[in-house]
């Protein structure tokens, strides 16, 4: 549907807060240009859901999402949002309605930080208090302290502008968020503490969000679904990360994942998706030959010391026992300590590190969960059935 022949429509759209978006048959050409820019591209993105376009440079990542909003119109086919036509709409309206993240961020550098976020609702009409109200709200939101919302951006960090630029986009609660390359600009280790913050943010506000990054582990972890385009503006393929990974559709995306695609697969998975062993444990205090049948009766060598409220101690080779009770002074410190929440990719690391031997995994309150063994990381690789 062409915006050549499509009525244009008065007035914003009562959306929910995600709404489903569609593209059928799209395509975009440009004048002159040898080839098209996308050609029949085609998907769905459920309401709430995280989709990322990542490909090669050239392949028609940000023009596919550019189209969304109206940035460049469509030269064939549609985009559905909510199961209306975007040509539908104005796009001044249209724009309004849709958050838009991008890597420069781009606040206003003679506007406070709490003037950045009200620009939209201000354009919408809000009234003041409710702007107000809404501001407060997002900065709480993102992360950052209300005082913020008096500073101006060149006051603040490239990581604390980003979530400033994350709260303008949220600030009408729109029904679909578009972010391309937000995180770019950031440094290593504050790029990953935004991605996990906004993934956090996600969980709680769930926003239909078009997701573009050059980066395939940047859109393994952000993605619900992930769509691999390739040269000319075609999908290759359009899977969730555990989909994509276990299966890629053809060579073209095999090399684009990588050969790691199964060490892959391990961030996807956290040490609270699998069942622990219970492993060989003894408490302080214990007697040694009990201590020492226990460790018989399970082929180990070595046990795990806990103190009297369950909490690991640390690890106590077998030959060590003496007769005495069990005593933490004798436990070799634990060399590294997982949570639920530590993905089978670094709980990996951390058994490898420790000459393979089983992880100590722990509760959120100090107390034993279990253990984890590299044969345990292994099966979790294992297609089911």
């Amino acid at each position: 549907m062409n915006s050549e022949n499509t009525a244009q429509t008065e007035g914003p759209t009562a959306y929910p807060s995600a709404a489903p978006l569609e593209f059928r048959h799209v395509g975009k050409r440009y004048p002159g240009a040898d080839g098209a820019a996308i050609e029949d591209l085609s998907f769905e993105v459920p309401a709430g859901e995280i989709c990322v376009l990542v490909g090669p440079s050239g392949c028609g990542k940000t023009t596919a999402m550019r189209l969304v909003n109206r940035m460049i119109d469509l030269s064939s086919g549609e985009i559905l949002l909510d199961g209306r036509s975007v040509n539908d709409r104005k796009p001044a309206e249209l724009r309004r309605e849709i958050g838009y993240v991008i890597q420069q961020i781009g606040l206003f550098p003679h506007q406070t930080i709490a003037q950045n976020i009200a620009t939209v609702p201000k354009l919408l009409g809000w009234d003041k208090r409710r702007i107000a109200a809404r501001v407060t709200e997002l900065l709480e939101l993102v992360g950052l302290p209300a005082e913020m919302g008096a500073r101006y951006p060149s006051q603040l960090s490239g990581g604390q502008r980003q979530r400033v630029g994350v709260a303008r986009a949220l600030a009408a609660d729109p029904p679909l968020m578009l972010m391309d390359e937000p995180f770019g600009a950031i440094d290593p280790i504050n790029r990953e503490r935004l991605q996990d913050e906004f993934l956090r943010l996600q969980r709680e506000i769930r926003k239909t969000i078009v997701f573009v990054t050059h980066d395939i582990d940047e859109a393994i972890k952000m993605g619900d679904r992930i769509a691999i385009m390739r040269e000319g503006g075609r999908l290759a393929q359009y899977a969730t990360p555990d989909e994509l990974l276990a299966a890629p559709a053809d060579e073209f995306v095999a090399k684009f994942v990588g050969a790691d695609r199964g060490l892959k697969r391990l961030t996807l998975s956290h040490l609270g998706d699998i069942e622990l062993t219970d492993g060989v444990v003894v408490k302080v205090g214990d007697p040694a030959e009990e201590a020492r049948r226990r460790a018989a009766d399970h082929g180990v060598e070595e046990v795990v010391v806990l103190d009297g409220g369950e909490k690991p101690l640390g690890r106590l080779p077998v030959a060590r026992l003496n007769g005495q009770p069990v005593s933490a002074d004798d436990a070799d410190p634990l060399a590294a300590i997982g949570g639920r929440s530590t993905s089978l990719r670094d709980a990996l690391s951390l058994v490898v590190a420790d000459r393979n031997r089983p992880l100590v995994v722990v509760e959120d309150d100090g107390r034993l969960a279990g253990l984890v063994s590299l044969e345990l990381i292994s099966d979790a690789l294992r297609p089911p059935g």
